[in-house]
């Protein structure tokens, strides 16, 4: 017994004497000679301090003597170092993927020699203080000779600048005392250039984007050549190379010729391609040469672009950029080596012959020897979809209605937001704001359709599935204007390649996939003899298409609910200036991590959205500012860009030349102009790169709509919070007032195109052309002519007419106008002699970037009879005597709140006109109001219901005519 207790007396005494020689220090992971006793900032590069356990030898006094002990990290165990290809954190479990083969890994970690993770020995200390800074600007901190971001001078050890002359300690060495303590933890850093340091506030040099603190800051490993996660180190490998032999010559004829279809109960014209829509799916492997042989059989030119393809600049398919179209009743041959795998589709570049059934899939499938090939992912049997929409219109029809700004559109989707819907809904004030601010109604999509198809149908069985099979879905948005939500019945979405880019796998619950992107996605059954619907739902919800998964009995994902547009409208007005600007929330958007528009979707818990914080910034020109919305947790989980991470190491070279610049995406919604920098491509040069040459860019969405920006040739990195594993894309949706900043290494000559995918938006002018090197294409010998000609898609003319006959005389007008000029003349015929009759044409140019002022000359021809005995002035005493009068004008037209015209006009006869005019009043979902009054003392008001897209029934009156009605018509 008294041995036992003796026994039990010693293991308490070692207890605590193991206990007393441990410590709790906390250091930075990029600099380990800053050690501190308290939690904070790292003084050189202001990342978060991270707590580390150390080992002190059990004499005390030996502790106490030696602090610089206290830095030894905790050696990590004698394991080989993971690394993998990709790592899934969703719940359902895949098979660990096949390793690509890497160089050696040393057996002990601590040999693996990486300066960001390296455990520095204590004689090791003043090598790892050798930093460097600038003597003109000490804010900027490197841990390696170079030059100066802001200045250029060359970075001189930090010990000659005299950084830490002050407290004449170096960081290690700097006092914990509460006080310094805090001052060291106030830094500044770019969210997008984390570089960047600075002990003050201010703005980034290299993006102009204001400074934010760091304190607080989450741990930032983008710059590090490990990754850390749940403590351990794992070591991101770049995408391995590849030595594909063997590949075939893969030969596809295709037939292209004129149709007729019926997809939504009426016999329109189509095009397809071997007698089929969508188009055939071609499929190649990786390393296979493609040749694709192209007859023409219409009467019109066409082309076929290869989206998201690396391939020679000649065979991109842009007709004159990278080619000539090719001629009706002709054969043209594209031929490419397939250089990358993935899910990709292809489509016409040609006018808007993509809207009318030119798209169709493309499948480039890994090898089974390739390197990244995922068991578990890349092994399950695969579907193929492309979504798609269809209009009984003319697309050509479809584009000048937008240009003109017909309603008819929104009437067939519900989405008018008339002043009677605004009293309904409580939201008269958020309609007042809304028309104050120059702002038409709130909607997600441009246009109407009548249908939605996946491989050309509206719903489709898939079978052959049974409970607990997974199946691989490649789906692609082959649409020309549509966003599509994907939903399943049968549980959650794991999403594992986007753009064709294998991604680490992500468990969502919905997605929503932007025009022309693609996305893999893997599912299961989870019942017997049940089959899953796969919903998709085009972002106005308006209709749906659907896909069945399994066998069995049905089982359908609930509907999505109309969209609440009113909510959405005062969302956008707290966020539109009154200049038109949106407010630039810098990162705080971006990456569609904070989703706007869901104050609009029902299926958000009102609780949840009358919880979001207000939170005021310094704009008083809104009562309630959601600009600083933080949105709430909904319990459904929907993918972004913030998510998504590449398995691999995506950096590019350090020793490339970086380029910086910024597109701000701009647009007008009454004329239909998209732009980027407030000028469409017929107003913008190619923008010359030098082939090696790493471009930055930052895209800033200054307009209400949406858009997916997509680059021809390349694929680019998305700058999100996944540094060295930021994912590549090739098509990025950059939503309302978002900031986003991609990059990539132009290593490929040529022409290649940047723009909207939206087609009417690509039309419209939202586009431009990156010139990489000093391209020679053969196949257009005279690029500048070339270039001319595609610049007139941007540019191209819409014609637009209306007239009225009533019982009291006959008005209209007609318009022509492009993305600048416009040409339009109106006509008031009375009759009878005292109405008279009366042409006004005038021509102006839209000059400001908003394009609500349009200086204007003009010709003024009237016949009315006068009354001699009483002789009408104007406000400003001057009067016409004269029967008949011919005039030349010149004046000035702006668009003032409330969407009211102001004219002032100038007549060569001395005679001043002002005059204010609204045609387009939303009083009821097809009701609309208009008024007119001038300074001479002429004035009109008017209602018109509209009947249908060209029809409307009228009534108003006039000060010159009285009382009319009758039926108005438009084109």
């Amino acid at each position: 017994m008294k041995y036992i207790f003796s026994l039990f007396l010693f293991m308490a005494m070692s207890i605590n004497s193991y206990s007393q020689s441990t410590k709790t220090v906390y250091t930075c992971p990029m600099h380990p000679q800053v050690v501190k006793s308290a939690p904070g900032n790292c003084p050189i590069c202001g990342m978060t301090l991270v707590k580390k356990t150390v080992t002190e030898k059990k004499t005390a006094a030996k502790s106490a003597a030696a602090p610089k002990k206290a830095t030894v990290i905790k050696k990590t165990t004698g394991k080989k170092p993971e690394i993998t290809a990709a790592k899934t954190k969703t719940v359902t479990e895949v098979k660990k993927p096949v390793m690509p083969k890497t160089k050696a890994v040393p057996k002990d970690p601590a040999s693996i020699k990486t300066p960001e993770h390296s455990t520095p020995a204590p004689h090791q200390h003043e090598a790892a203080q050798k930093m460097y800074t600038c003597p003109m600007h000490p804010e900027v901190v490197s841990d390696k000779p170079g030059k100066c971001p802001k200045c250029g001078m060359n970075l001189v050890p930090q010990k000659e600048s005299g950084r830490h002359q002050s407290t004449g300690k170096t960081p290690e060495h700097q006092t914990s005392d509460a006080h310094q303590h805090e001052e060291a933890q106030k830094m500044y850093t770019c969210p997008m250039h984390t570089e960047v340091i600075s002990d003050k506030p201010g703005k980034c040099p290299k993006c102009g984007m204001n400074l934010v603190p760091q304190k607080g800051k989450k741990e930032d490993h983008s710059a590090h050549g490990n990754m850390q996660i749940h403590g351990e180190h794992k070591m991101v490998m770049p995408m391995p190379e590849k030595h594909l032999k063997g590949g075939r010559k893969v030969t596809y004829h295709l037939y292209v010729k004129d149709t007729l279809v019926n997809f939504a109960g009426k016999q329109k014209r189509a095009i397809a391609v071997n007698g089929q829509i969508p188009m055939p799916k071609l499929e190649f492997y990786e390393g296979d040469t493609a040749e694709v042989i192209v007859h023409n059989l219409m009467d019109e030119e066409t082309s076929l672009h290869w989206h998201g393809l690396h391939l020679p600049n000649k065979e991109d398919g842009v007709p004159w950029l990278t080619q000539k179209p090719i001629p009706p009743h002709s054969t043209y041959t594209y031929s490419f080596p397939i250089i990358q795998n993935g899910t990709h589709w292809y489509h016409s570049h040609t006018g808007l012959q993509e809207q009318v059934g030119m798209y169709g899939m493309m499948i480039l499938k890994k090898r089974p020897e390739d390197p990244t090939f995922r068991p578990g992912i890349d092994d399950l049997p695969t579907e193929h979809l492309i979504l798609s929409e269809w209009t009984n219109l003319n697309p050509n029809n479809v584009q000048r209605m937008l240009h003109n700004a017909n309603d008819w559109f929104a009437i067939k989707k519900g989405s008018t937001q008339s002043y009677a819907e605004a009293i309904k809904e409580g939201h008269f004030k958020t309609k007042l704001t809304n028309e104050w601010k120059r702002m038409l109604a709130m909607d997600v999509s441009d246009i109407y359709y009548d249908a939605f198809l996946i491989n050309g149908k509206t719903e489709s069985q898939l079978a052959g599935y049974k409970a607990g099979d997974k199946v691989r879905l490649q789906i692609a948005n082959g649409g020309a204007s549509s966003y599509f939500w994907l939903n399943y019945a049968g549980g959650k979405i794991k999403v594992v390649a986007s753009d064709g880019l294998d991604i680490e796998p992500i468990e969502v619950d919905r997605l929503i996939l932007a025009v022309s992107e693609t996305v893999d996605i893997v599912v299961e059954i989870p019942e017997r003899n049940t089959s899953y619907e796969l919903l998709v739902t085009p972002e106005d919800r308006t209709k749906s298409a659907s896909v069945f998964i399994g066998e069995g009995a049905t089982k359908s994902h609930d509907p999505l609910p109309k969209l609440k547009y009113f909510e959405g409208m005062k969302m956008m007005n707290d966020m539109m200036k009154m200049n038109g600007d949106m407010k630039d929330m810098g990162m705080k958007m971006s990456y569609q991590t904070m989703d706007m528009n869901q104050v609009m979707y029902p299926e958000i818990s009102a609780e949840n959205n009358a919880a979001m914080p207000m939170d005021k910034m310094d704009n008083n020109d809104a009562q309630m500012d959601h600009s600083q919305h933080q949105m709430p947790a909904s319990g459904i989980t929907t993918l972004n860009y913030g998510m998504m991470k590449s398995p691999y190491d995506t950096s590019l070279p350090k020793d490339s030349p970086v380029r910086e610049l910024k597109f701000t995406l701009t647009g007008n919604m009454n004329r239909y102009i998209w732009s980027m920098d407030d000028k469409v491509l017929a107003e913008s040069d190619k923008i010359l790169v030098k082939k090696g040459e790493i471009l930055r860019i930052t895209l800033f969405n200054n307009s209400m709509m949406r858009h997916p920006m997509h680059l021809h040739g390349f694929d680019f990195r998305v700058l999100n919070k996944n540094g060295l594993q930021a994912p590549l894309k090739n098509v990025l949706d950059i939503m309302p007032m978002e900031t986003n900043v991609i990059e990539f290494e132009a290593k490929t000559d040529g022409d290649w195109f940047f723009h909207c995918h939206i087609l009417y938006h690509m039309m419209a002018g939202m586009n431009r052309v990156f010139a990489v090197g000093d391209y020679q294409n053969p196949l257009l010998p005279d690029k500048a002519s070339a270039y001319k000609k595609l610049q007139r898609e941007s540019n191209m003319w819409h014609l637009m007419a209306e007239n009225d006959f009533a019982t009291n005389g006959n008005d209209g007008m007609a318009r022509i106008s492009n993305a600048r000029w416009e040409l339009g003349t109106e006509w008031r015929l009375g009759y009878n002699p005292h109405h008279g009759y009366e042409v006004e044409t005038q021509l102006g140019r839209y000059v400001d970037r908003m394009q609500w002022l349009k200086p204007f000359i003009g010709f003024n021809y009237r016949y009315r009879k006068i009354d001699r005995n009483n002789i009408e002035k104007n406000l400003f005493g001057q009067a016409s005597t004269k029967d008949e009068r011919k005039t030349f004008s010149a004046g000035i037209m702006y668009k003032l709140p409330m969407l009211v015209d102001l004219q002032a006009e100038i007549f060569t006869d001395g005679i001043v006109r002002l005059q204010l005019t609204r045609e387009d009043i939303p009083l009821t979902a097809r009701l609309r109001g208009a008024f007119m009054v001038n300074t001479d003392k002429e004035y009109m008001a008017g209602l018109k219901y509209i009947v249908t897209k060209n029809i409307g029934i009228s009534t108003h009156y006039d000060s010159d005519m009285s009382w009319g009605a009758g039926i108005t018509l438009n084109y």
